[in-house]
């Protein structure tokens, strides 16, 4: 795959779809790599040039020292867009990848065109919470992201679904499996220290707001959180947990495509 080469390390991409149409970057999660996408791109190609990469920590990308920020990780994607010559592109994140979306709207608005911020909130979590997962990771190594695979499966997707769909849930945990523990931890550390509940307000990019009604992680009251702080921000909400992308698979990207070439008013 092709690589950015930033001061530290490579940022993995793959750039798909019609030369010199719109760009759409995609960002992912916590814990799963650029493939979590896979079910979009048939879809998005069909209007977009679609901008994926493993966020640093992840995948193919550069894993260095941590603590990781939220700041590092969106000034990561100017990087990315500045070295393939890209002014301005729609951006879609989900969870983690929906805070560096909220740091790009907030500090970057000129890159931004359309914003989709997906199972994500201004505030995700708290010290309690993150710092003894940081602890375990880092103690525990590649058996202790194996232990954190089989725990998010319920985080990630309803009973139901799972029960039914081991064929697109297996590949998706298993990128969890396969994750830098030294990365992952780094950025556990980047999404515990986030903080945009002040600062949302600024967001000018005509923003979607995505919810999963299952999502035991983001609820959708983050959701209407931001909805209510973002001038004119759209909110949807699918029967999903917290990979809404995957779950929703279809109706998810048919209802973000139709935010992001529909002709809108904002205000």
């Amino acid at each position: 795959m092709p690589a950015v080469r930033l001061a530290d390390g490579d940022l993995n991409y793959l750039l798909e779809g019609p030369a010199g149409a719109p760009v759409l970057v995609l960002s992912n999660s916590l814990g799963t790599d650029l493939h979590m996408w896979d079910a979009q791109i048939e879809a998005f190609t069909q209007h977009f040039q679609v901008l994926r990469y493993d966020t640093r920590g992840h995948g193919a990308s550069l894993v260095t020292d941590g603590p990781y920020s939220i700041e590092q990780s969106g000034r990561d994607v100017l990087a990315l867009l500045d070295a393939l010559g890209i002014a301005k592109a729609h951006f879609c994140g989900l969870s983690m990848g929906g805070l560096i979306g909220q740091w790009l709207g907030i500090n970057a608005p000129e890159r931004i065109e359309r914003l989709v911020l997906c199972n994500t909130a201004a505030k995700i979590g708290t010290p309690e919470v993150w710092n003894p997962r940081i602890e375990t990771v880092l103690a525990g190594g590649a058996q202790a992201m194996r232990d954190l695979r089989d725990a998010s499966i319920s985080r990630w997707f309803t009973a139901d679904f799972a029960e039914a769909n081991p064929d697109k849930v297996e590949p998706i945990v298993g990128m969890l499996a396969q994750t830098s523990p030294e990365g992952y931890a780094a950025n556990c550390a980047a999404v515990r220290d986030a903080d945009f509940r002040e600062q949302l307000g600024s967001i000018v990019a005509p923003t979607l707001i995505v919810c999963g009604s299952g999502d035991p992680v983001t609820t959708p009251e983050h959701g209407r959180f931001m909805q209510e702080r973002i001038a004119g921000a759209e909110l949807v909400e699918f029967h999903a947990a917290h990979l809404s992308n995957v779950q929703a698979g279809d109706d998810f990207s048919q209802r973000v495509l139709v935010f992001l070439t529909a002709e809108h008013s904002f205000l």
